[in-house]
């Protein structure tokens, strides 16, 4: 085990950092007075860095960009899910992903609801400012604009802009698109099903995918409304299109949503019914600050290049994780596999190591990290793991995938709660901070 590993064995702490015995006294100590504290002034990672450092909503440098666990990837941070005066939001949409851009982020996406059709919005734009439609929703002319600014702000290799629109059916869930010319809304594909069909058509697909997949698609705060897309009924021939479920939207951590009133585990629903999304952290801004402030919803991917045709292949790989800390760079792999891959065997030890870091300011910080497997109405947990932020975690975990087919890592602060908690006494009723993409048990 190098210097910076932190081991875990079955309940076993190892030693971490040089060999010094680092007690739960002093890592808590270390972690005193929150997670979430305002950056540093006057510290602002210079461009010329920007491959190797991040730089936080606040302007503080957050970690670097190379994993210390995998080679090939390039971590860069990601808001897919925002809004403007296109649709119900506020602000301009000629602003927005500048400003995304001076947040931090290397990778953003506008996508305004998509509402009514265009049969009802010939009536009323005519009445509202060019591309502007705060009543009903992204209008035909809207979605060109959205493409527009989009194409002006995106620059390969430096920062990945992404045009996208959010189907938005009030009952049954929202949906966001991201990588089609085409475009649907709730009147012309109403249902669940038709979403689905449409989103699955043999259409061809910009170069991009393989061919009659037509955009990617993710499940959007889910359990908000009450639907909850058919309580996530799976449609087999939309599987690969579908590769994201929000865990941060906002403030709000949705791994319990609905339990007070007695409704599943999101988390759980979804991947129990079959669908293999990655998970993400979103900003879902409807005002003026799209990527600020510090604690709203984030996802990190990791990239072969700042580029749509790599984002593009990090979304379809599952290769991105669900944070609401700017800054935060988080790898993990299982049984060497990446977080979003398969596990190649039916169970036995299953060896983790997670990469976790947020830049020196949070050196030490201590953190948990939670093993998450299928279980009745909310996630069993598999283990509970002590970690430092600055060092890699490794640790092996027994499982079998006769208890269920997937695992997911979340990382939290045992020391704050949980804003919408589950069962009374509950291992993740603390504060989220991230989520991996799950892992697949597909024994070869």
């Amino acid at each position: 085990m190098s210097d910076a590993d932190h081991e875990h064995r079955h309940g076993h702490h190892a030693d971490v950092g040089s060999g010094d015995e680092v007690s739960r006294r002093d890592v808590l100590a270390g972690a005193a007075g929150g997670l979430i504290l305002a950056a540093a002034s006057g510290t602002t990672a210079s461009g010329s860095a920007a491959a190797e450092v991040t730089r936080t909503a606040s302007g503080a440098p957050g970690a670097e960009r190379a994993s210390r666990i995998t080679r090939g990837r390039t971590l860069v941070h990601a808001d897919l899910h925002n809004h403007t005066l296109l649709s119900d939001g506020s602000g301009d949409p000629a602003l927005a992903y500048e400003s995304m851009r001076s947040a931090g982020l290397d990778v953003a996406a506008l996508t305004d609801h998509a509402t009514l059709s265009d049969g009802v919005l010939s009536i009323l734009d005519p009445l509202l400012p060019d591309g502007v439609n705060q009543i009903t929703g992204l209008s035909r002319g809207g979605w060109r604009r959205t493409r527009e600014l989009a194409d002006a702000a995106d620059e390969p290799g430096v920062f990945t802009a992404i045009r996208g629109f959010e189907w938005t059916n009030p009952l049954l869930g929202h949906v966001n698109v991201w990588f089609t010319d085409a475009y649907t809304d709730v009147l012309d594909a109403t249902l669940m099903g038709g979403f689905y069909r449409w989103l699955t058509r043999d259409d061809g697909f910009l170069g991009l995918g393989d061919g009659g997949a037509d955009g990617l698609a993710g499940f959007n705060h889910p359990g908000r409304e009450p639907g909850r897309f058919n309580d996530f009924r799976y449609e087999p021939k939309a599987h690969d299109q579908l590769v994201s479920l929000e865990m941060f939207n906002r403030y709000d951590d949705y791994l319990f949503e609905g339990w007070a009133k007695g409704v599943s585990s999101p988390l759980v629903t979804c991947l129990n019914a079959g669908w293999r999304p990655g998970l993400s952290g979103v900003t879902d801004e409807h005002g003026t600050d799209w990527g600020f402030p510090e604690g709203k919803g984030r996802t990190g991917m990791w990239v072969t290049e700042n580029t749509r045709q790599a984002v593009f292949q990090a979304m379809t790989e599952r290769r991105f994780f669900a944070t609401r800390v700017s800054g935060l760079r988080l790898d993990a792999t299982a049984d060497g596999a990446p977080m979003g891959g398969s596990i190649r065997r039916s169970g036995g030890d299953i060896r983790f190591a997670v990469d976790l870091d947020r830049g020196p300011e949070w050196d030490g910080r201590r953190l948990d990290i939670q093993v998450l497997r299928p279980g009745e109405g909310v996630p069993s947990v598999a283990d509970v793991v002590e970690a430092a932020a600055g060092r890699v975690t490794r640790f092996t975990v027994p499982l079998d995938a006769g208890d269920g087919d997937w695992v997911v890592l979340r990382v939290s602060d045992p020391s704050q709660p949980n804003g919408t908690p589950g069962p009374d006494g509950h291992p993740c009723n603390d504060f989220g901070i991230a989520y991996s993409s799950p892992w697949w048990f597909d024994p070869a």
